[in-house]
């Protein structure tokens, strides 16, 4: 009985986790259109208006960095939901959707590398060629973080997949959660190679709305399993 508690305990705590860092990645768009703004239009303008929208970025990061941790416990309980059915995609699926989040983490806080560029080109003695060489070092800076971006997009996505396959060989899950899973992982994927293709296309938001339906239909899932009065077997 303790283990069946233990087992139901960890399908609760990752479903929690994967609920709440998808309501809190919703949260982050509201802070960044809220406190951040849309993003100028002049290579200049972010770190010119950095020292203005400073607060909002470090809540962003730090929102941003909190639901990566979240999603984090929820891939670990989605392994161990599955483990016993299906091993191959659940082990492969959970390891690069971890992977992945570890790579976004990575590029999670983008203001403690930009706060100090900004902090140069808005000091009172900085010339306007040291203010010229500063943008480009914020551009190549921001650069490292969109590669780290793009990647992570990638890896997580490539993860569902192999979850969905996982899940179509479990009735706890069937056909619906597989399906909608690797459906979900399918357009992450085309979304983040349309983005490492073409850097401006907008298709970032689609993969990171892949990611939060994903966490919130299989974290509801996963929390539903925690409550079934009969004992959980896959």
């Amino acid at each position: 009985m303790k283990a069946i508690d233990e087992e139901k305990g960890v399908l609760r705590w990752g479903g929690l986790a994967g609920i709440l860092g998808g309501i809190i990645f919703i949260l982050v768009f509201v802070v960044v259109i809220a406190f951040v703004g849309p993003e100028p239009a002049g290579p200049e303008g972010e770190i010119m208006r950095f020292p203005d929208i400073r607060v909002g970025r470090t809540v962003e990061d730090g929102l941003y960095l909190t639901v990566l941790i979240l999603w984090v416990a929820h891939f670990l309980a989605l392994y161990r939901a599955l483990r016993e059915a299906n091993l191959a995609p659940a082990l492969f699926g959970s390891v690069l959707g971890i992977v992945g989040l570890g790579v976004l983490a990575a590029g999670a806080l983008p203001h403690v590398a930009t706060a100090p560029i900004s902090a140069l080109y808005h000091a009172p003695g900085a010339t306007p060629e040291d203010q010229a060489a500063l943008v480009l070092v914020w551009q190549a800076t921001e650069g490292i973080f969109d590669a780290l971006f793009g990647v992570g997009l990638l890896l997580v996505p490539v993860g569902f997949v192999a979850l969905g396959v996982a899940m179509l060989g479990t009735p706890i899950f069937g056909k619906r959660f597989g399906g909608v899973s690797v459906a979900l992982g399918v357009v992450g994927v085309v979304a983040a190679s349309v983005l490492l293709v073409d850097p401006l296309s907008p298709s970032a938001f689609v993969g990171v709305l892949a990611l939060i339906v994903f966490h919130l239909v299989v974290g509801w899932k996963l929390y539903g399993l925690s409550r079934a009065p009969r004992e959980f077997r896959t």
